[in-house]
């Protein structure tokens, strides 16, 4: 569980819906930042659409994290996201 006292590297929204491919907005923007704070040289474009290089990004990330890949951020990935985004290593 993430710390409410501890500063989060991505601030675009608190939301953690789940979202997938073609998904769109805030939650999106937030993904991609924690995606770019979790993978090495990543730098995805922080544009709020889930499109073919964020879905490629969160199979990675989840291939990175042993968690379940299927591109879906879900509760799980949402938490490993969070975990990895502020900690200060690289899931892979």
């Amino acid at each position: 569980m993430t710390n409410p006292e501890v500063s989060q590297v991505c601030q675009f929204t608190k939301s953690r819906p789940t979202i997938k491919r073609g998904a769109s907005g805030v939650a999106v923007k937030q993904a991609q930042c924690y995606l770019n704070h979790s993978l090495k040289g990543k730098g995805l474009l922080e544009d709020g659409e889930f499109g073919p290089v964020t879905d490629a990004a969160v199979h990675k990330f989840q291939k990175c994290a042993d968690i379940t890949i299927d591109g879906i951020i879900g509760a799980q990935t949402w938490s490993h996201l969070t975990f990895w985004a502020n900690s200060s290593g690289f899931a892979c």
